[in-house]
């Protein structure tokens, strides 16, 4: 019986020990990810700003006068003079 009771002892003593191991384990991992994910809500908040910053550029480029500064210089466009313009009649 007293064999039996030491067998007993040292397997609650594995366990106990197997589940220290597992808790210190387990929070290790969980660290881990708190600081993975610190770090995925840093890049979707610096995405995010991007975003707003070139939705803000969208939104001036593409305005008309912006356009028209853009052709004007560019394709060296301008507005005709009265003795550049061509009526076609049928």
């Amino acid at each position: 019986m007293n064999s039996t009771r030491h067998w007993v002892i040292g397997l609650l003593l594995v366990a106990v020990v197997m589940s220290a191991i597992a808790v210190v384990y387990s929070k290790y991992l969980s660290r881990r990810h708190f600081v993975a994910l610190q770090e995925l809500q840093a890049e979707q908040e610096r995405l995010g700003v991007e975003w707003g910053r070139l939705q803000l550029e969208e939104s001036t480029l593409a305005t008309h006068s912006e356009v028209e500064q853009r052709a004007r210089d560019s394709l060296q466009m301008h507005l005709p003079e009265m003795n550049e313009v061509v009526v076609i009649r049928r």
